[in-house]
């Protein structure tokens, strides 16, 4: 028990490796940003040494040092400030990008990661305002660092001056910080809170955005919008609690940083009054007093962007240290192998069994789309092989033996909703430009009327989700990317519920034609592929029923015919 106590928790651990990858940023920033405070801390010094040599010593040549020092420390102010921030704000922003490419390559690796329900839309927030938040530690150390020095600095120089002055500084800094350091622990617990409630609520929006059109089409808009406006009003809530919570440290932080510069300068009066200090250094130390309040300011916020970096690197842990769902084999399949399921238990699949030969074209009629659902999950590798029983064997080898990036590369499973991209049709049908069949699978998949019908053809603008397509013309972009890609293996799912007959029919033959001799499934209940297929196999109740040809089945199977006939 004591040992899962002390070890140190994800987020930390993120915290560390951004410290440690930008240690070279940080150390050339702190130096900086320390010149920058401690010539900050030598303008008021400077000044009581103007009065002093003005009124004593009246030396025109200790003045005329003076301001040149004067000269020089301000030009060190400016320049040393500018090129630490552009150090340090360079170093944030690369660090905030690897965070994010980090994230973002989590949610995109062939096996998904256990991420303890996490949905997209959270996801997205996390890739985004918890990588900058997080990041934001690479500003905060040199920034801690150098306040700290402008402290020391004024503490020593009014030490100087006398004693009395540079502890009250330093024991009413310790005080400052110690109460500001238990104020930022609620600070960084409610903000956690509130990442977590904004990041459901863009989830929220991400869903809605996907089911906008069927929402509208049974007027369930209402009632989904009142859902998100609930969810939305907990993050409001958790937001005016953060507000509050940080107002108060403001508000405690400028309070507290007032009180000491005020007793600095009425201790330096009363000091000044009783001769135990000189003008200049009266001078001196009512400047230090006023400008201690800004590195004071700094130091004092510092432990809340602390525990804000840290919230942001925990809920980042949340994905990058999740565990993959599963992990997958080191093989990889034979190329232009056949395709085995062998009693497989799979939700509504009750231990289906059958063979495709390499080179064969089957279709698969489902009587129920549960059933085709679970089926397609098991050979997408949705549902990875500790989640289901039985064996599918690809090439002769287990999928549980072989790399998923393996199997994705040798057999191509599409879904019936495949996503369209924002881009072009042909950055949709061949992101990578890298396929060779790609006027072939325009014509398969009968998309040349959508290409000849806009006078940029295949380089025609899509928008996201593929807005504006109808849904005949998404479902043959989403074939031809399919055919485009010329995998070994190709499952295709419902691919012509959204087309006409006649369509239908040239997709079914134009499949068959292009697809020759490659091994090739369709899950499907329309006539026009199931006849275009060397066998049908009839999946019932989870199981094979019935094996033949399209037109045998027909002719002998009274439940199929009511089940594909139109």
């Amino acid at each position: 028990m004591a040992t899962d106590t002390q070890r140190p928790r994800p987020g930390a651990a993120i915290l560390r490796t951004a410290l440690r990858r930008n240690i070279g940023a940080m150390i050339a920033g702190t130096v900086l940003m320390g010149l920058y405070q401690a010539a900050e801390t030598a303008f008021p010094i400077a000044l009581g040494l103007i009065v002093e040599h003005t009124m004593q010593d009246r030396s025109l040549g200790s003045l005329g040092v003076s301001i040149g020092s004067l000269a020089v420390i301000i030009t060190t102010v400016s320049l040393s400030w500018r090129f630490g921030m552009r150090v340090l704000q360079k170093a944030n922003t690369t660090e905030a990008h690897r965070w994010r490419v980090q994230v973002a390559a989590c949610g995109l690796q062939p096996v998904a990661r256990d991420v303890d329900g996490l949905k997209s839309g959270e996801i997205l927030t996390i890739a985004t305002e918890d990588a900058d938040q997080t990041a934001d530690i690479i500003e905060v150390v040199p920034l801690l660092v150098s306040s700290l020095v402008a402290v020391v600095v004024a503490a020593v120089a009014l030490s100087l001056a006398d004693i009395r002055l540079g502890l009250l500084v330093i024991v009413g800094t310790v005080g400052i910080l110690s109460i500001l350091a238990v104020m930022s622990k609620r600070i960084g617990s409610s903000t956690q809170e509130q990442q977590a409630k904004v990041a459901r609520a863009g989830a929220k929006v991400a869903d809605l955005i996907i089911g906008l059109r069927p929402l509208h089409g049974f007027g369930g808009n209402h009632a989904a919008f009142g859902s998100y406006r609930r969810v939305s009003t907990d993050a409001k809530r958790q937001a005016i609690t953060v507000a509050r919570v940080n107002g108060a440290y403001a508000g405690t932080a400028l309070a507290l940083n007032a009180v000491l510069a005020a007793a600095v300068s009425l201790t330096a009066g009363c000091l000044a009054f009783e001769g135990r200090i000189s003008i200049g250094e009266l001078v001196m130390a009512v400047g230090l007093a006023q400008f201690i309040m800004e590195p004071l300011k700094m130091f004092s916020e510092m432990p809340k962007y602390v525990m804000i970096a840290r919230a942001s690197a925990e809920r980042m842990a949340l994905v990058l240290s999740a565990p993959p769902v599963t992990v997958p084999g080191p093989e990889r399949p034979a190329p232009g192998g056949d395709l085995e399921v062998d009693d497989v238990r799979h939700g509504t699949l009750r231990g289906v069994k059958f063979t495709v030969a390499a080179g064969e074209f089957v279709a698969i009629a489902p009587y129920q789309p549960r059933a085709a659902a679970d089926l397609v999950a098991v050979l997408a590798v949705n549902a990875a092989p500790p989640a289901y029983e039985g064996v599918v064997r690809l090439g002769g080898q287990e999928l549980a033996d072989l790399s998923v990036e393996a199997v994705r590369e040798h057999m191509l499973v599409n879904p019936y909703d495949a996503e369209i991209f924002g881009g072009t049709l042909r950055t949709n049908i061949d992101p990578s430009g890298s396929s060779r069949t790609l006027s072939e699978a325009v014509e398969a998949s009968m998309l040349t009327d959508v290409v000849a019908l806009h006078r940029d053809g295949l380089d025609y603008a899509v928008r996201d989700r593929g807005a504006n397509l109808s849904g005949g013309q998404r479902q043959r972009l989403s074939l031809a990317r399919a055919l485009a890609a010329d995998t070994d293996v190709l499952v295709l799912h419902n691919p012509t519920t959204a087309v006409d007959a006649v369509t239908e029919q040239l997709i079914a033959r134009n499949i068959a034609k292009l697809r020759r001799g490659r091994t090739t499934v369709v899950i499907t209940s329309s006539p026009a592929l199931l006849d275009a297929a060397d066998r049908v196999l009839v999946l019932d109740e989870g199981v094979i029923t019935a094996e033949d040809t399209h037109r045998n089945l027909l002719a002998g199977d009274e439940e199929y015919c009511l089940a594909v006939a139109r």
